[in-house]
């Protein structure tokens, strides 16, 4: 028996997927956290985190793969490994804090977004540290010893500052947003179990593909790319 796709939850993933790629590019606009290397903030990861706090794990990775790749063949001059790079690091950001805010054991509540939220920091934090000294290295030519040097000192705080900003954009918006769905019934009453059933994944992407296109389109007609 098929499930049933909930066709609000797709129409409110791929909107959050299109203001996480605006996001993006707005953030590029912003000056460096840390100049030497230059690396800026990006507020997409927030807008992920949302997805995934509403409706779970599998809704974050979606997004963080779909505008990922937006972002790769539009403004990126990283390439794949840029785009490799970006998925591993809004995903162990969102997807873990997620999982912990949605089957924790305090589940769906304050406590248990803040320690989603503090796994999910930790989680990137280790993994960009990790991915940092074997990856950096490969796409900038620069000697693996110098990256190490560079991990304590500039990697650490940049990653911190980063996933904490995007940690604290989101709890600001996450109420009142899951207030508004609420009122627009685009997602249940809280405590009241949603019957819409499954999302499936190829679905998912396909909605999000569709609204990064019509926004890339409209940034392209606009002469912003």
């Amino acid at each position: 028996m098929k499930s049933k796709i909930d066709i609000k939850k797709l129409a409110t993933i791929a909107t959050l997927g299109a203001a996480a790629f605006l996001a993006m590019l707005l953030s590029k606009m912003l000056p460096p956290l840390v100049p030497i290397p230059p690396l800026g903030y990006d507020a997409k990861d927030a807008l992920i985190l949302i997805g995934g706090f509403l409706y779970g794990p599998l809704a974050a990775a979606s997004m963080s793969i779909v505008v990922s790749l937006i972002e790769m063949v539009t403004v990126s001059t990283t390439g794949p490994v840029g785009l490799l790079m970006n998925i591993v690091s809004t995903c162990s950001f969102a997807c873990v804090a997620a999982a912990v805010y949605k089957y924790g054991p305090k589940k769906k509540t304050l406590p248990g977004a803040v320690i989603g939220l503090f796994f999910g920091l930790c989680s990137m934090v280790a993994v960009m540290m990790l991915w940092n000294y074997l990856i950096t290295p490969i796409y900038t030519g620069a000697p693996r010893e110098v990256v190490a040097g560079m991990l304590v000192p500039v990697f650490l705080p940049f990653n911190l500052l980063k996933g904490g900003l995007n940690a604290a954009l989101a709890m600001l918006v996450y109420k009142p947003l899951a207030t508004a769905l609420r009122k627009l019934r685009l997602m249940p009453e809280s405590g009241r179990s949603a019957k819409g059933g499954k999302i499936n994944i190829g679905v998912i992407l396909a909605s999000l593909f569709a609204a990064a296109t019509v926004v890339l389109l409209m940034l392209v007609f606009a002469g912003v790319i």
